[in-house]
């Protein structure tokens, strides 16, 4: 199989999980579906951005480029034209470095911020996190502490750890390319052609 067409199929792959992990934030300043008064209220982590950031934006560009690779073929891969596409691979591979660490990023804040737990109004009728260490995952009575916002906790936790996920996959995917990017800068854009002498695919 053509490097190329690996690429494009990561690429491919990457595309919806961006929008999945854009709309999970968005979400995320509306906790429990509503809209809040106090933009303080809302849990610091979500301000990092990590779904916009580091699973959307910072991913966008290596799914764009991966399926940008579209274009190659076997033609040409081991003669002159080799040159660019192997150029072109290897650009690959710093993108997919990069979208690596954007995953990295979102899946790090995700992960932080299902063990702290939600910001929300306690019992004392103060806002802060009332949870520790992620007691709260184990032992679903603790949620009462969580007076505001209604359902708070199930909704941060289901977005988080949809965000948890996608980041996950998509520093696989990231690290899938690396490996596939230097196959196809050292061997050429495709596997399905002969000796570098040859006339074409075999």
């Amino acid at each position: 199989m053509c490097t190329g067409g690996c690429a494009r199929c990561l690429g491919g792959t990457l595309i919806p999980l961006v929008v999945f992990g854009l709309l999970a934030n968005i979400l995320l300043f509306f906790p429990g579906g509503k809209v809040i008064d106090n933009n303080d209220h809302l849990s610091d982590e979500i301000w990092y951005f990590g779904g916009i950031l580091g699973s959307g934006v910072l991913m966008i560009f290596p799914a764009l480029v991966f399926l940008g690779l579209k274009n190659n073929d076997c033609c040409g891969c081991c003669g002159n034209e080799g040159c660019g596409k192997r150029f072109a691979m290897f650009t690959s591979t710093i993108f997919a470095a990069i979208g690596f660490l954007g995953a990295g990023y979102s899946f790090v804040v995700s992960a932080v911020s299902i063990n702290k737990g939600p910001k929300c109004l306690m019992a004392n009728s103060t806002w802060g996190y009332p949870f520790h260490n992620g007691d709260y995952l184990s032992d679903k009575d603790l949620w009462s502490k969580c007076q505001e916002p209604a359902d708070v906790v199930p909704w941060n936790l289901t977005l988080f750890s949809i965000l948890l996920v996608i980041g996950g996959i998509q520093m696989i995917l990231c690290a899938i390319q690396v490996i596939n990017g230097l196959l196809g800068t050292i061997c050429g854009d495709c596997q399905c052609c002969g000796c570098c002498g040859g006339d074409g695919p075999v």
